[in-house]
């Protein structure tokens, strides 16, 4: 059973639970979801726009605790300041630390760029929850969904004015999606063995058509690094670790942005 299976297990558990608990009804009612959503890919396309997709993430399966010294709320404003495109928050807590009222505390302080609720979605009611916290945006991870589910919970993120980040890794996990606009996420790291490879967006980017706005993801240290994916397309790039190992994460995004030619 790899990393992912076990995450994806749990989390199966959890929705449920938490369905059992929480009616779709009180989500509909909370003032978030009468908010309009904040388009990822308008950010990610605008001319001045950095790409970078700023991640506020404690810590992780492969590398432990990261930081889990500073607070979502100096993190948020750091990246604000910083010209981030867009904001990504983990709301996985048993595996990332992340919750959901992470997500919530991020919005009430970021107001003006979309915010991506990163989690392992396996059920449609957590992208009505995504709605009804604040988020623009969700993830969906194709190694763990069926092309059925990719479609149906991409239709029903779309029905509620959220847009979808569809995250790959391999030639099979494009196979599931309709690639048609989308916003198609190359996850550099092996969700199987948490290996990163870089050269996996580069191998995968061809295959994903010019009207589909193309997203890194992962592994990415260095400014240079996003010269060289802007060549092949990439308009945005997710980077977490990098940033929030460093103490004050907001000054390390924005020194990183300094630094893209």
């Amino acid at each position: 059973m790899t990393i992912l299976d076990k995450i994806i297990a749990f989390k199966k558990k959890e929705v449920a639970k938490i369905k059992a608990d929480v009616p779709i009804k009180k989500l509909v009612e909370s003032p978030n979801f009468k908010r309009e959503p904040i388009s990822l890919r308008k950010s990610l396309l605008e001319p001045y726009s950095t790409g970078i997709i700023a991640e506020f993430k404690r810590q992780s399966p492969s590398k432990g605790i990261i930081n889990d010294q500073v607070s979502v709320e100096d993190v948020t404003t750091g990246y604000l300041e910083a010209n981030v495109a867009a904001q990504s928050i983990l709301t996985d807590t048993s595996f990332f630390g992340g919750t959901m009222v992470d997500l919530m505390q991020a919005r009430s302080i970021n107001t003006e760029k979309p915010i991506l609720r990163k989690d392992f979605i396996v059920d449609g009611f957590q992208i009505v929850e995504a709605k009804a916290i604040g988020a623009d945006v969700i993830l969906l991870i194709a190694a763990c969904l069926t092309k059925e589910e990719i479609k149906n919970y991409g239709k029903l993120a779309e029905e509620l004015g959220l847009e979808v980040l569809y995250e790959v890794h391999t030639q099979e996990d494009l196979d599931k999606i309709e690639l048609s606009n989308k916003i198609i996420g190359i996850n550099n790291r092996n969700l199987k063995t948490f290996e990163v490879d870089l050269e996996h967006s580069i191998n995968l980017a061809s295959q994903i058509p010019d009207d589909c706005v193309r997203v890194s993801e992962s592994g990415i240290s260095d400014p240079r690094i996003i010269t060289g994916l802007k060549e092949y397309n990439f308009k945005g790039f997710l980077i977490g670790e990098n940033f929030m190992k460093e103490e004050n994460p907001g000054l390390a995004c924005e020194e990183f942005i300094s630094q893209i030619r």
